[in-house]
C-alpha cells in the first residue's frame, strides 16, 4: 500500500490516495475515514503522525478529507473557492454527514503556507469549484487530486462541481511539463 515515488513523495494507495512529502511534513489528503485504521499503520511506516505539520485538501469530499482527525499538530489549507463553498452549505460540499459534523471553518486556512519554490498550488475548477492540484516542477511530479485520472477526470455531477470549467482545467493541466501523476484516485 506504500509506494516511493521519489527519495522524499510517498503515496499510500487506499480507496483514495494520500501523498506524504517528509521534507516538507507535508500530507496531500487525508483519505477516507473508513480506512482509517489502515491509514494510521501504512503512514507510521514512513512517518510519525505527530510531525506532519501541512495538510493540503484538493478538495473536501469526504474520500479525501476524512482522517485529518489522525493529524494533531498539523495545519489544514485549503482553496478560498472551496472554503466558500463548505461555509455556504457544508453537507454538499463534504458529501457525508458524519464528517461533515466534525468540520468546522476554523479548521482550514486559505493559502497562507510558504512552500519551497518548485511546488505551485494551481486552480482546477471543474470537479468541485475549488479543486486545487500541486505541480512539483523540481521533481516533475503532478497531483491533481479528482480532476486527473490516469484513465479520464473526476466527475462533474455532485453538488459543487463546475462542468463548465473542467475541460480548461484539463487543458491548463495537460500544458504542465510533469512525468509523474500523482492523482486522488487510481483509475
Amino acid at each position: 500500500m506504500i509506494q516511493k515515488i521519489t527519495n522524499d513523495v510517498y503515496k499510500i494507495t487506499l480507496s483514495s490516495n494520500i501523498y506524504c512529502i517528509i521534507s516538507e511534513k507535508l500530507l496531500i489528503d487525508t483519505g477516507n475515514y473508513l480506512d482509517k485504521n489502515l491509514v494510521e499503520k501504512e503512514l507510521s511506516q514512513i512517518i510519525d503522525l505527530s510531525e506532519i505539520k501541512k495538510v493540503i485538501f484538493t478538495h473536501l469530499h469526504f474520500d479525501h478529507i476524512g482522517n485529518f482527525n489522525l493529524f494533531p499538530n498539523a495545519k489544514f489549507y485549503v482553496s478560498n473557492q472551496e472554503l466558500l463553498d463548505f461555509k455556504k452549505n457544508k453537507y454538499e460540499a463534504i458529501l457525508n454527514p458524519v464528517i461533515a459534523k466534525k468540520f468546522n471553518a476554523n479548521l482550514f486556512d486559505v493559502f497562507r503556507m510558504k512552500l519551497p519554490a518548485n511546488y505551485k498550488i494551481i486552480a482546477t475548477p471543474g470537479h468541485t469549484r475549488g479543486s486545487i492540484a500541486i505541480y512539483d516542477s523540481k521533481n516533475k511530479i503532478l497531483f491533481s487530486g479528482d480532476t486527473l485520472f490516469f484513465d479520464g477526470f473526476g466527475r462533474v455531477d455532485m453538488p459543487t462541481s463546475d462542468p463548465k470549467k473542467m475541460e480548461k482545467s484539463l487543458m491548463l493541466l495537460e500544458d504542465l511539463d510533469f512525468e509523474i501523476l500523482c492523482p486522488g484516485h487510481d483509475y
